[in-house]
């Protein structure tokens, strides 16, 4: 729980501060409560929850006695006076989420995946998807405070630009965010898609202190992570970080597009998978230079061998899970966290048959064991949560206190 201060100069923090308290506390809470959580003074308290009363934001619920003394008043959130909208531009699939103040999902779409020949004509069609998302959720338009549009890495955030994304041929150096703002007169922001997930995690778990100090392993069409210290979101200078695709695995693989033989990437790819599979004498009907869309559907015909009890499919999947979380157990030693969070559209499908692996490989990993043990958890966010974490992202950014912003240039 971020802690506030009585300084008056601070009044911003203070108030994103207690404005999280609330957001946090389903069931309500109390200025008494706020206080003691806080760490702030009644007055500023009281200052604070007047504002949010005025904006809107939260609401006068009811009273409660407890014990001797004045009855206290519960204060609610108005979960639908800001509104986002995450869109997730994956090399498969575009997924739209619109999110109340609580990060919940009032509605979503799913669409074919990007056309690689018009990457201009699908951020268009992008436009009057989020379109047809305001209508469909029946809310106020005047409630949006903005889109959150994920990307696979690398991207340029400032310059509102994806880069050229591995599996999304021919989008290099792709406008998204100036011709979405024209169109949807909305603020657009940019979002790398490990991020996104992980942002997504942390905005929406309920307990706070237990999303301090995690690594998010998300996989999708291919496999980034998102790491939390001290409660804040691991960036790095390009808003780039989290790419362990390209860590190596010490041995010869298949190439990958960043030109070496021996990365995460290749070591996990479709192609390699199907490879072995082929080689075990399982036929997954995909051929190995399939497109995306091709490799989605060979990977979910794995998953549904390995569901009917395929001893070969099963123990393909646990091999990937191997891989993955070998180079996560390294991470984990650098980043001495506590949680590792699992999650991504591809993990949803295989998640009951790797995490039990994945958390035997990473423990073993870890040095400091005799310390403390990882906990290795599913997201319970679902395929989605690269779009919730773009509608997150923009809440995110207007809303949550960001101890940096104390530092005085």
């Amino acid at each position: 729980m971020q802690r506030g201060t009585n300084l008056g100069r601070l009044g911003d923090f203070n108030q994103a501060v207690i404005f999280e308290s609330i957001r946090r506390a389903l069931d309500g809470v109390s200025r008494v409560e706020l206080a003691e959580s806080t760490g702030l003074s009644p007055q500023t308290i009281s200052n604070v929850v007047r504002r949010l009363l005025d904006e809107g934001l939260v609401r006068e619920d009811r009273t409660i006695v407890s014990g001797p003394g004045k009855p206290r008043t519960v204060l609610e959130l108005e979960a639908n006076r800001q509104l986002a909208i995450g869109i997730h531009l994956d090399p498969a699939l575009i997924t739209l989420v619109m999110l109340d103040l609580r990060g919940e999902v009032i509605v979503s779409r799913r669409y074919p995946g990007p056309t690689v020949e018009d990457p201009e004509g699908t951020v268009a069609r992008m436009a009057e998807a989020v379109e047809d998302l305001i209508k469909a959720s029946g809310q106020p338009r005047s409630n949006i405070v903005g889109v959150g549009v994920v990307v696979p890495g690398p991207m340029d955030a400032d310059g509102g630009h994806v880069t050229g994304p591995p599996l999304l041929d021919g989008w290099s150096k792709v406008e998204v965010v100036k011709p979405l703002a024209t169109q949807l007169k909305l603020n657009v922001i940019l979002e790398k898609d490990t991020i996104a997930a992980t942002i997504a995690e942390v905005w929406h778990g309920a307990n706070q202190e237990d999303e301090q100090d995690i690594v998010f392993v998300y996989v999708g069409a291919g496999i980034g992570v998102g790491m939390v210290i001290n409660g804040e979101i691991v960036r790095g200078v390009s808003n780039n970080a989290g790419e362990i695709g390209h860590y190596s695995v010490g041995e010869e693989t298949t190439l990958c597009v960043c030109g070496r033989t021996d990365c995460l990437a290749g070591a996990t790819s479709f192609e390699t998978i199907a490879r072995k599979a082929t080689a075990a004498g399982l036929d997954l009907g995909i051929a190995e230079n399939a497109g995306v869309s091709e490799r989605a559907a060979g990977m979910g015909r794995l998953v549904a061998l390995a569901d009917e009890g395929n001893a070969v499919a099963i123990e393909l999947l646990r091999t990937f899970a191997r891989r993955v979380a070998d180079m996560v157990g390294q991470l984990v030693n650098v980043l001495d966290v506590d949680k590792v969070v699992c999650g991504g559209p591809y993990w949803e499908q295989i998640r009951d048959h790797v995490l039990e692996t994945a958390s035997e490989v990473v423990n073993e990993r870890f040095n400091a064991k005799e310390v403390h043990g990882i906990r290795v958890v599913n997201s319970e966010l679902g395929p989605e949560v690269a779009a919730i974490g773009g509608g997150c992202a923009v809440l995110d950014a207007s809303l949550s206190p960001k101890p940096s912003v104390l530092l005085l240039g």
